[in-house]
């Protein structure tokens, strides 16, 4: 009994270890993958990250879009895009989701050694290669894989405000043509869908804008800055060695000293690189919102012009009210006066008189004639009804 109790209670602490466990996969500058099991704890250990930050990535916590720079890594969520990303590798979460498939494609072929692209140069004896290499090289690992994931996201969104202003226009111009129930219900929806994709979108622009407005934040993201300035012979012998079984680490280091001056000569200020690449995304994004932004004034207005059309309505409506309340009143007097006269009660003054009745039928129905359209012309008069 004690035994089985022990082993069901260590056949319950496992599988609490494995539903906490998430799944990743890891690129590498060299271009090899592989899909980790790791929990948090691995995970923060091989990144030297810190819980809150990782915390960030939980799919099962709500966080808003966020671009964190650490000492050794790059903290990155990005809607559904989780990642963690080091000077020579890449650690994306849940890589099986079908938003995130696209990512990873992207990584492998960006992220893929450019050696082989520098020798078909050589061997073509062609210039252009050898430069664009030499360009490839020059951008640091973090930076390419900051650069997919921010392309990612952006187009992820775009397409997004795409869909829903190919759905919203034409929903729009068919409520504009017939009011209805069914339509303004799927406006309603799209209004809806509209307000939170925006709100995504915002976030999304509003982090771009908080890293371009703080060059501290940009320089957090050189990664491989201050790695090469932790091991090169300018800044001591005395830096620790962060990554001793990486083959890619002389490599890096070589190409962040070509890259900038500003390396070996400790000028950690020099985040150009990384700020024209936040620009180029962050234009890419605005525009994304502005197209958002178009659309809700294109909303706006078509609920301005159905009020409108409704104030309309109504305003017919209480012509009408006025018109046939008119006529009730007019038609009550000639039915009083009918009513009166249709008494039977001998009169004095009606002795020998039995052809007034029709005389007084048509007294009053002139008189309530006059009167309906006296009714009228005042309330012409007065601009309560229409000319």
């Amino acid at each position: 009994m004690a035994a089985a109790g022990a082993a069901g209670t260590t056949g319950a602490g496992e599988g609490k270890k494995r539903g906490a466990s998430r799944s990743w996969i890891l690129l590498d500058a060299a271009g090899e993958e592989r899909v980790l099991d790791a929990d948090k704890y691995a995970i923060m250990h091989r990144v030297d990250i810190n819980a809150r930050d990782l915390r960030i990535l939980d799919p099962l916590l709500s966080y808003p879009s966020t671009i964190l720079g650490r000492e050794r890594a790059i903290v990155l969520n990005l809607e559904h895009i989780k990642a963690i990303i080091t000077s020579d590798e890449v650690l994306l979460r849940d890589p099986s989701d079908e938003n995130v498939i696209p990512v990873v494609e992207e990584l492998r072929r960006r992220l893929a050694p450019s050696n082989a692209t520098q020798h078909d140069g050589k061997e073509n004896l062609n210039g252009q290669h050898d430069v664009e290499g030499a360009e490839e090289d020059e951008s640091p690992f973090e930076f390419r894989a900051l650069e997919v994931t921010l392309e990612a996201i952006c187009s992820f969104l775009d397409a997004r405000t795409t869909e829903l202003e190919t759905d919203a226009y034409p929903a729009l111009d068919e409520l504009t043509s017939k009011i209805s129930s069914r339509n303004l219900d799927r406006v309603r929806k799209l209004k809806s869908g509209m307000t939170r994709l925006t709100a995504r979108v915002q976030k999304v622009r509003d982090e771009l804008e908080q890293l371009l407005d703080d060059d501290d934040d940009m320089a957090d993201l050189y990664l491989s800055r201050k790695l090469a300035g932790a091991s090169s012979p300018v800044s001591g012998s005395g830096g620790p060695n962060w990554f001793p079984a990486s083959p890619t680490i002389g490599s890096k280091i070589s190409r962040a000293s070509r890259a900038s001056a500003a390396t070996v000569h400790g000028n950690e200020n020099d985040v150009e690189e990384l700020e024209m690449l936040l620009e180029a995304y962050f234009m890419q994004i605005d525009g994304t919102l502005n197209k958002l932004t178009t659309l809700r004034e294109y909303i706006d207005d078509t609920e301005d012009y159905i009020n409108i059309q409704l104030d309309n309505h109504r305003n017919q409506l209480i012509q009408l009210e006025l018109f046939l309340s008119s006529g009730t009143v007019c038609l009550s007097l000639y039915s009083l006066v009918a009513g009166v006269f249709g008494m039977n009660i001998p009169y004095t003054w009606n002795d020998g008189h039995g052809y007034i009745f029709k005389w007084v039928v048509l007294v009053s129905g002139l008189f309530c004639a006059f009167m309906f359209v006296s009714i009228v012309a005042y309330a012409r008069h007065k601009g309560l009804v229409g000319s």
